[in-house]
């Protein structure tokens, strides 16, 4: 029989190397897991606080006044289609990182509750998942580079999507392209999506009014308290804090998707 040529054999031990490295770190997931993060890392306040004040424009100067013209109170049942309709399209991209944190059962789940609502509830407008006993469990690769034992890393505040970490950061870049829908879904289908979504933020914006404002114009330093909500918030989501400790973010639905 013919050796294989050199090339080809050096290539599939780099194939091979790249699969044992990648079998450690699912095997290591789940057990390598970074300790509770306590205070607050926000070495570039400064910068954090131009972006929040550019992000806080945006709110008073669109955000705002868009979602009280035309979002109503967020809860009626348009906005409700609109909220089912993108989580549906988010969760393929909830059992790619269910399976990347390990988690069978959660992605089995997912993939139910994906099924049925697109199914039986056309396309996502509907929710008879949850009306079934399988609720949302969302997940991102935020949540995924914790598993594998990322630490949290400085806070950001990110130019609309609003607070965020350094990983969590990483996590959104990752999961616009992690959805394994998103490639198979072409013009102009994929502009009534960006369209869904760009609803949803204005719906949500409504919906949680009375808490964003608060937060945003109500507070004597709305940065230092967005902050503080938001990583108290994300730390429970993650299981790191009690959850008396758990607060509302203002950014999770606006700016969230």
């Amino acid at each position: 029989m013919t050796n294989l040529p050199l090339r080809r054999i050096a290539k599939l031990g780099a194939v091979a190397r790249a699969a044992v490295a990648i079998s450690g770190l699912v095997l290591v997931a789940g057990c390598a897991r970074p300790l509770p993060t306590a205070g607050v890392n926000d070495p570039f306040e400064a910068g954090n606080r131009a972006t929040h004040a550019f992000n806080l424009g945006l709110d008073r100067a669109v955000l705002k006044p868009v979602s009280q013209a035309i979002g109503g109170t967020g809860r009626g049942p348009v906005a409700s289609g609109l909220k089912h309709f993108v989580d549906n399209l988010d969760t393929p991209r909830d059992v790619v990182n269910d399976l990347l944190q390990l988690r069978i059962g959660a992605a089995a789940h997912n993939t139910l509750r994906f099924v049925v609502n697109t199914t039986v509830g056309l396309g996502g407008l509907f929710d008879p998942a949850t009306a079934a006993g399988v609720p949302a469990k969302p997940t991102d690769f935020g949540e995924t580079l914790y598993v594998w034992g990322v630490d949290e890393g400085h806070y950001l505040e990110l130019p609309v999507f609003g607070p965020s970490t350094a990983r969590d950061a990483a996590g959104k870049v990752v999961d616009f392209a992690l959805n394994p829908l998103s490639p198979r879904i072409k013009a102009p289908q994929s502009y009534g999506m960006s369209a869904a979504k760009v609803g949803d933020v204005v719906a949500a914006r409504a919906r949680h009014s009375e808490t964003i404002d608060s937060v945003l114009y109500g507070s004597a330093d709305s940065y230092a308290q967005s902050r503080l909500l938001y990583l108290q918030n994300r730390r429970y989501q993650l299981g790191q804090q009690a959850p008396d400790a758990a607060a509302i973010d203002p950014y999770e639905d606006p700016y969230g998707k």
